[in-house]
């Protein structure tokens, strides 16, 4: 595998022109200074209380995400290129989506098989025939984009259902700007403190037409659910009510929310509740968290569900390599940050290559998330791949594999000093009248030496990324 990228310093080992300004800053300072402000910033976190819980763990255990105080800086030149890629990667996304419960064209076209998308477990047949403000579906993105080889830029995932993490995006801006004042003196840095503004101004142009005044509510699943800081954080930023399924009513095909003054018609839904258990009258039965017949209003179009129900069939890893396909069909453009090569294992040569070279592959499971059902082949045992290579055997079509990436490496304080570490990048692109990205996302990074896996349950941290305005 050759030498990752490194994002402070080129292949001579000069600090590249977007670092140098740190560099100088980090030369001059005192070595207990970092460890002492890593300190503070876990203080600030913790009296903040943004901690998220780690299913199968003890019951209520809670974590810090382990913050870095080195910051990933972006420059301008950069980001208007990864902008207009993710620009055009939304588009396309929310084109395919409209088009898979209406027409079907792509797949009448043949360039995607059609059971890759009608027996996908999230492809929801409900949705076949509802017509959507704008044919807006992933009203919010976050896709996960990775630099390797010479610096270029990759997506290596989707994320359309309910993508977390933009909460930690604003509090690590806010934390690294009262941590070091001076080093945002020394750099002009875009703002992302107006997330939550640009959000609800999203939400509420897509609400029913019609609606002049649109009331926007949060629905979460409540205090157990890991993300629930994010889902209380961001209702509370965008002066909306944060609200659970009991809270919500369905009264003649409109949704109203339960208030001291009486019911209130809610008009768009940010839902971070998964499509399963938004409503048990059309999906699980069982379910706790939903609205009685709330599909049944967006059905008659009385109300807006951000993200719409049925997204997920996009955002899964089986689907992943047909995006680029997706650009080129709906916008007749090639794509302009490129998909990581990907082999579809039910695909007879893919599946062959992929049993020779498995120590050499990253194989994903189509449905996992979070880092689990995956295996990195150079890092695994022999017994690890054997184990792999039978569940691979027995269901092929259930994986995907990837090569093994140099993801790039920023400086990162760890318990030996500065070091590298390998990080990915989580833009969130908002979708409404039109698309709109706040520069920069949450920068997550591996904190063990070498790993590759950035995910906070697997042991990751987040970093302060800023995209320079010049």
């Amino acid at each position: 595998m050759m030498m990752p990228y490194d994002e402070m310093r080129d292949g001579e080992g000069r600090v590249r022109g977007h670092y140098r300004e740190f560099d100088s800053w980090l030369a001059g300072m005192p070595g207990d200074r970092l460890a002492q402000k890593r300190v503070e910033a876990d203080g600030l976190f913790r009296r903040t209380g943004i901690t998220f819980a780690v299913y199968g763990e003890e019951a209520g255990a809670e974590r810090l995400i382990p913050f870095d105080v080195v910051p990933r800086i972006i420059t301008a030149a950069e980001w208007r290129k990864l902008f207009k890629g993710l620009k055009q990667r939304v588009t396309a996304l929310n084109a395919f989506i409209a088009d898979i419960y209406h027409d079907q064209d792509i797949l009448k076209d043949g360039r995607i098989p059609p059971e890759q998308v009608l027996c996908n477990t999230q492809y929801r047949p409900e949705m076949q025939g509802i017509e959507v403000p704008g044919d807006i579906y992933a009203h919010i993105a976050g896709i996960d984009v990775v630099r390797a080889g010479e610096g270029e830029f990759y997506v290596l995932e989707d994320n359309l259902r309910v993508p977390s993490g933009v909460s930690y995006m604003l509090e690590d801006r806010k934390v690294m700007m009262r941590l070091f004042p001076e080093l945002f003196a020394r750099y002009a840095v875009e703002p992302v403190q107006h997330y939550p503004d640009i959000l609800l101004d999203n939400l509420r142009s897509v609400a029913p037409p019609g609606v002049r005044e649109p009331t926007v509510a949060l629905l979460t699943p409540g205090a157990h659910n890991s993300a629930y800081f994010e889902h209380a954080f961001l209702a509370q930023q965008m002066g909306v009510e944060l609200v659970e399924g009991q809270d919500l009513v369905v009264r003649d095909g409109f949704v109203f929310m339960r208030t001291t003054r009486g019911p209130q018609r809610v008009h768009v839904i940010y839902r971070r509740v998964d499509d399963d258990f938004l409503d048990p009258l059309a999906f699980r039965p069982d379910s706790m968290l939903g609205v009685p017949g709330l599909l049944a209003a967006y059905r008659a179009g009385h109300v807006t569900i951000a993200n719409a129900i049925g997204t997920g069939v996009a955002d899964d890893k089986s689907i992943y390599p047909y995006v680029p396909e997706m650009i080129r069909f709906y916008l007749d453009e090639e794509p302009v940050i490129d998909n990581v090569p990907t082999r579809i294992l039910r695909r007879p040569e893919d599946l062959a290559y992929t049993l020779e070279h498995l120590d050499e592959l990253v194989v994903k499971e189509v449905h996992g998330a979070g880092g689990y059902g995956m295996l990195v082949g150079p890092k695994a045992s022999r017994a690890e791949l054997e184990q792999f290579r039978g569940l691979i055997k027995a269901h092929p079509g259930r994986y995907i594999a990837q090569p093994t990436l140099a993801l790039s490496t920023c400086p990162t304080f760890v318990d030996e000093g500065v070091a590298p570490r390998h990080i990915d990048l989580r833009p969130f692109v908002l979708s409404g009248r039109d698309v709109r990205i706040v520069p920069g996302g949450l920068t997550r990074v591996a904190l063990r030496p070498g790993s590759l896996v950035v995910n906070s349950s697997q042991g990751g941290g987040t970093k302060d990324t800023w995209v320079l305005e010049r």
